[in-house]
């Protein structure tokens, strides 16, 4: 009997090796062309390798051949779901250089389009993070909320998702006459409608076991790693840019930068919930009370930027978008460096997934809500 009760003992013990799979490229969860070379024992990460490069635009040397109107249009190809902030880093970055001050009617109308852009773009996310963890149902309500606010996109920009409506100066054009009405309708129905994220998705029991205590990513490892955004600020990193160097109307505006302290899947889900909250309160500050006068300043069909380096940083959906410009005086840039915050945000990816399954690796890499063009430019 001893020698059965032995073998059985053996037997149980089933020896795991390491082994490495791809996770991508196409792949329905690294949410675009990304693959990651996960090295695994058993269920167990050992390591995640991130390999980009797939979708490569090269859109910054394409910079250095364009006007800088003009790479306004390359800008919303990358963060195409941050495509209003994108546009306006450029803008803002050659407003500076040439120390002009736009009309405060362009401010307003810039940070209202800055909001419902990132409430359009954490809605994708909360639809799509649902869908990862296996809860279809949050994908239909995530979308039902987003094509609202790209309706109003269309009216006013002629565009619903790339919309280049930020151009040095000010606007393409100036708002439709429905505007205001429509983003207040919309904010009155979503005020509705964001409780609902919270009873479907953000009290399920099993959501919560999936999330809490998984993915840790520490205050420092933030810092370190450069993770910015709403990824970063669950670890307690305070670095939203639009409270440390405001820019058009935040000035004028009162938010919270939401911060939290746990540092895992849970904290950067619920971040994103709480800022949804915030975005509407910046909104319904200033949607009433949009300054009359001119949409855009003027400017001459050629614009050169003096000669020298110039930088503006936004608070993306994501995170910190900057824009870098070297200008030798002529036309179009000498150089053009774009700081994307989904590239600092995936190499974290590593440091959160090791000692967890497989499965959690891809509820980790959904709270980074990355965007592949983003990343590889």
């Amino acid at each position: 009997m001893s020698e059965i009760r032995e073998v059985i003992v053996k037997t149980d013990r089933l020896a795991t090796d390491k082994y490495q799979v791809n996770m991508g490229p196409q792949h329905p969860s690294t949410h675009g062309v990304l693959r990651l070379l996960v090295t695994l024992e058993g269920e167990k990460v050992l390591n995640v390798q991130p390999h980009t490069g797939y979708i490569h635009s090269g859109i910054e040397k394409m910079c250095e051949a364009i006007t800088y109107p003009q790479i306004i249009h390359l800008t919303d190809r990358m963060d195409y779901l941050s495509a209003h902030m994108s546009n306006e880093a450029v803008a803002l970055c050659v407003e500076n250089a040439l120390q002009i001050e736009v009309p405060d009617r362009v401010k307003y109308i810039r940070t209202i389009m800055d909001e419902l852009t990132r409430l359009a773009s954490h809605q994708l996310w909360w639809c799509v993070f649902g869908m990862d963890l296996g809860a279809l149902t949050t994908f239909f309500y995530g979308l039902r909320d987003r094509e609202l606010i790209l309706d109003i996109f269309e009216e006013t920009c002629g565009a619903r998702m790339t919309v280049s409506y930020n151009t040095p100066g000010g606007l393409m054009f100036d708002i439709h006459p429905n505007f205001q009405k429509r983003v207040k309708d919309y904010l009155k129905y979503f005020r509705t409608k964001l409780p609902e994220y919270d009873k479907l998705l953000t009290g399920n029991v099993i959501m919560r076991e999936r999330t809490e205590g998984i993915g840790y990513l520490t205050l420092e490892e933030a810092i370190d790693f450069g993770v910015t955004g709403p990824s970063g600020r669950a670890s307690g990193f305070s670095c939203d840019v639009r409270k440390h160097q405001p820019y058009s109307a935040y000035p004028f505006v009162k938010f919270n930068e939401i911060l939290d302290h746990r540092c895992d899947t849970l904290a950067r889900y619920e971040v994103r919930i709480k800022e949804m909250w915030e975005s509407i309160s910046v909104i319904e500050q200033l949607i009433d009370n949009i300054p009359e006068g001119d949409y855009a300043l003027k400017m001459k069909g050629v614009l050169k930027l003096p000669e020298g380096e110039f930088y503006q940083r936004v608070e993306s959906a994501r995170g910190e978008f900057g824009v870098f410009i070297v200008s030798d005086g002529k036309k179009n840039p000498y150089r053009v460096k774009l700081r994307s915050p989904g590239f600092s945000n995936l190499f974290a990816l590593n440091n959160m997934a090791k000692g967890h399954k497989i499965a959690d690796l891809v509820a980790i890499m959904s709270t980074l809500d990355l965007i592949i063009p983003d990343i590889d430019r």
